[in-house]
């Protein structure tokens, strides 16, 4: 007789601040919905994480539920995954106080997305800037995740959340499961078609660096003619080929084809013929999410009862893992 394998838990979170990019669904939501075929899947819209820098409220609440709507019109299943808003689920932000408290100063310091983001923000370095790894390890920790997949610059926040919890285990006993981070290989970092030497980046000042989801097939295919080749004018995969290793890397995920049958491909033809092609192929790939996001969009009480059912669920979860914390802790 056949046992049921119990499933593995991935948890993974976007945050609402503007536009999704190419970048962000290749590297991250494109692997959310295979994923859910594999692991008890939970998806967050991290908008508590977004106030680490200055929002304007009304933009955050609508960037918000439009992110929310994207990540189920890039194709997860709110029957078969957990969907929600961070916000709508309090347990995360008082886990985050627990574990503040078991976290220390010199590894909080040592995060090099903070040493980033305070240089980009110098006018606003506030402490949540600074503790937000911690709120990501409490994201992560509520929900005993054993996977986490995430891009190759957040690999350090899960490997802090792993020093935090085997820090509360030796104390109290096995309350939080030890996360393994997930980095997909291909495609796990898109650069900018503007500097192929930088990830491309929804807060780059140049539009042409980046492909938004729900961007216009002329918008697409205009940006990828634009982007930063060389002037070798051969497709293939080499090193100081920046700009068109980024090119191939994104044909190949959205067309499932080897670098090599890439090259096989373009053997003679120039980058004209190429960067076509590539836009072409990108815009059709993205087509019918912004056809799913246009239609959630148009029901914003079926897309509001969505977000409030997956919050439903993911505070059912929360709560047993904030309770158990709250008793070793001694918490009333």
């Amino acid at each position: 007789m056949e046992q049921n394998v119990k499933k593995p838990i991935s948890l993974s979170g976007i945050q609402p601040t503007g536009v999704m990019t190419l970048g962000n669904y290749i590297g991250a939501v494109k692997n959310w919905v295979t994923f859910q075929d594999e692991c008890d899947c939970i998806y967050m819209i991290a908008n508590l994480h977004a106030i680490t820098v200055k929002q304007d409220p009304a933009a955050l609440r609508k960037n918000t539920l439009e992110a929310f709507a994207l990540i189920l019109a890039c194709g997860v299943d709110p029957e078969k995954s957990i969907a929600f808003i961070q916000s709508q689920v309090p347990q995360h932000a008082e886990l985050s106080w627990v574990l503040n408290c078991y976290a220390q100063f010199g590894e909080m310091s040592r995060m090099t997305q903070f040493k980033d983001k305070s240089r980009k923000h110098a006018d606003n370095i506030n402490v949540g800037l600074f503790t937000y790894p911690i709120l990501m390890a409490a994201d992560i920790l509520l929900y005993q995740a054993d996977v986490v997949p995430v891009g190759v610059d957040q690999k350090q926040h899960v490997e802090i959340a792993r020093d935090i919890a085997g820090r509360f285990n030796g104390l109290y006993g096995d309350v939080f499961k030890m996360p393994t981070p997930f980095i997909p290989k291909a495609g796990a970092k898109i650069m900018s078609l503007a500097d192929p030497t930088k990830k491309m980046s929804k807060s780059d000042d140049n539009l042409n660096s980046f492909i938004a989801i729900l961007e216009d097939k002329d918008s697409i295919i205009r940006k990828i003619k634009r982007s930063v080749t060389d002037s070798e004018a051969l497709v293939a995969y080499r090193e100081g080929k920046d700009g068109i290793n980024n090119l191939m890397t994104i044909y190949s995920v959205v067309t499932g084809k080897s670098f090599e049958e890439i090259e096989r491909e373009f053997e003679g033809k120039g980058y004209g013929d190429f960067k076509l092609a590539v836009g072409e192929t990108v815009a059709d790939y993205l087509a019918p999410v912004k056809d799913r996001f246009n239609a959630l969009m148009g029901d914003k009480a079926y897309l509001e009862s969505l977000a409030a059912d997956g919050a439903e669920k993911a505070s059912r979860l929360a709560r047993r893992t904030l309770s158990k914390v709250y008793r070793k802790v001694g918490l009333l």
